[in-house]
């Protein structure tokens, strides 16, 4: 049974995604995300204008009559949201925890989804797979796919990304749109990303915090890294620290970034400290014109 406040927040998500869907990502989802092909519809006697190669010349054969073809597209997706809920996606600075973040953009991707009829799933994940919902249609659907990010309290606290694309192959067969929803803090990505991109639609969305690229000067902190419970105290105040700090975050920023383009893995990156409908809505109009 939810809380009140639960209940609340899921509504709130609700609204605001409701609002981004019909307004701004509809029209962009379904340019972006096409079916699997064409599909046969029906014969019918050839118009005047029907192209030559879609008579269908057994049937014109038969009945003496010219007849083409009709194909229309194979529209039906199978959505698979995975959402890292790691120790390192429950810290945030700003307005919102990653954890927060992520759920709210999985919303958006799962209501996109649903109104180009299509299917949605989702696997949450940290050190093992902790839930997986089947993929399936409907507004009831999608609610409770909301309700399950929102409300799930992790067991693990590590993370194990190739465990949740292995998952993923076990779970759906056929050739689907995958996005990875992390901070991709892992390790030893590069096979499982790979494989999993030949068979799938694989997206990444990378979560940050704009404190995971700079420290403030706050003085003496103690610091935990919140999937291996290891602490330290380090001093902010040091401006040579800081330094060294943000230029190792940006070199591990950028690496990550030559990762996933290497692996030909279409990426977008979204901030706790930034509106993240700008960043998906110019991530999905490049991704347009690059089909």
């Amino acid at each position: 049974m939810l809380t009140r406040e639960q209940l609340k927040a899921v509504r709130k998500i609700q609204i605001r995604t409701s609002h981004l869907v019909s307004d701004l990502f509809g029209g962009e989802y379904h340019s972006v995300f096409k079916g699997r092909g064409m599909e046969f519809a029906e014969v019918r006697q050839y118009q005047p204008g029907d192209e030559v190669r879609t008579i269908d010349w057994n049937v014109t054969a038969r009945t003496g009559e010219p007849y083409v073809k009709r194909f229309t597209e194979e529209r039906e997706l199978t959505v698979m949201l995975l959402v890292d809920a790691s120790g390192s996606t429950r810290f945030g600075s700003v307005r919102q925890f990653k954890q927060e973040l992520a759920a709210e953009i999985a919303a958006l991707l799962a209501f996109s989804a649903i109104s180009n009829n299509d299917k949605v799933g989702l696997v949450i994940f940290t050190d093992r797979v902790e839930l997986a919902v089947p993929p399936r249609k409907g507004t009831r659907h999608v609610l409770r796919v909301i309700r399950e990010i929102l409300n799930h309290a992790p067991v693990g606290r590590g993370t194990d990304i190739p465990l949740a694309l292995d998952h993923l192959e076990k779970v759906v067969p056929r050739r689907c749109v995958a996005f990875v929803l992390s901070d991709f803090l892992a390790p030893n990505l590069r096979r499982p990303l790979r494989v999993a991109n030949r068979r799938h639609d694989l997206i990444a969305v990378v979560l940050e915090d704009p404190r995971e690229l700079q420290l403030p000067d706050l003085g003496l902190l103690a610091l935990e890294d919140s999937e291996s419970g290891e602490s330290c105290v380090v001093d902010t105040a040091d401006p040579r620290l800081r330094a060294e700090f943000s230029r190792r975050q940006a070199a591990a920023r950028a690496d990550r970034d030559r990762f996933l383009r290497g692996l030909d893995i279409d990426a977008v990156t979204v901030r706790t400290d930034q509106p993240y409908a700008t960043a998906l809505l110019r991530f999905f109009r490049q991704r347009e014109r690059r089909r």
